[in-house]
């Protein structure tokens, strides 16, 4: 029997359609017809990993990326080099106060919580975050110095923003699509801690008190640290009196001035330390709405 010559098939196995699809990433990604299995896939990586850690409840922090820890604004002070640049990190030097005490917070939170002691398998009041520098860094920063896991919830950015060094390795995760981080964000929280920030602080912080206010979730204990900054910046009280929103509204969050301060008033509206229960919100975003 005369062998057949071996017919070139290269052009066949090179093709892309003879890639397998779990492996295309060109395929996945860039087709906009796959738009709902990339969401699906962001959701369940997120969900799953959490569930395998027992995650069941999450404190959030939100705040400004710009806020330094003291040892950077030291140091980014020490290596100014012109007046103009020293004027603005004296600026910048002058909300170091806040990541102190959101630090503090995160340490507190932690350390009585539930996060460092599992019960039934479930940890209560995780500390979760944006995962990026400033207040983010502090939260995880102090959950880390009381020894609990926390959790950066990351996004990717233009200008890549990178995770910071204190959040709990196995629980940095990162998202392309901002509406699956806030779902991440929102349906385990237990509680939310709001500090000074700029335009993506106040996004978090009002589509949390839109969702509490329309009631598609339950009442969720709000706290604003920083009385001076939150009274400069919003007039909370002008939206009532243009009748824009009611009085009662102004009843779902506290303002207040330190971590400390923070985590009672948290606990003041009803968040139970390590209890076991279900604390999270309840919304059509929840898996079991």
């Amino acid at each position: 029997m005369v062998d057949q010559p071996k017919v070139d098939n290269r052009l066949q196995m090179q093709a892309p359609s003879y890639v397998l699809p779990i492996e295309d990433t060109d395929f996945l990604v860039n087709r906009d017809e796959l738009r709902g299995l990339r969401f699906a896939v962001e959701y369940y990586k997120a969900e799953l990993i959490l569930r395998d850690w027992g995650v069941h409840s999450t404190v959030i922090v939100f705040g400004s990326a710009r806020i330094p820890s003291p040892e950077k604004s030291a140091a980014d002070l020490a290596a100014a080099e012109s007046a103009e640049e020293r004027a603005r990190l004296e600026k910048a030097a002058s909300w170091v106060k806040y990541y102190e005490e959101a630090r503090s917070f995160g340490r507190l939170v932690s350390e009585e919580g539930g996060a460092l002691k599992p019960a039934d398998g479930r940890r209560e009041n995780v500390i979760a975050t944006g995962g990026g520098p400033g207040i983010m860094e502090a939260a995880n920063r102090g959950a880390l110095e009381a020894g609990a896991p926390s959790i950066g919830f990351n996004i990717t950015l233009p200008g890549e923003q990178e995770p910071n060094a204190y959040s709990t390795p196995d629980l940095t995760f990162r998202f392309h699509y901002f509406a699956m981080r806030k779902m991440h964000l929102a349906m385990r929280a237990g509680a939310l801690a709001v500090f000074p920030g700029g335009f993506g602080t106040m996004d978090e912080l009002f589509e949390i008190l839109t969702l509490q206010q329309t009631r598609k979730v339950t009442a969720t204990p709000v706290v604003l640290v920083g009385r001076e900054y939150w009274n400069r910046v919003i007039n909370f009280e002008a939206l009532t009196e243009s009748g824009l929103i009611d009085p009662a509204d102004l009843g779902i969050f506290d303002i207040v001035d330190s971590g400390a301060e923070a985590w009672a008033a948290l606990k003041a509206r009803g968040l139970k330390p390590a209890s076991g229960k279900r604390q999270r919100p309840r919304s059509d975003l929840s898996d079991d709405a």
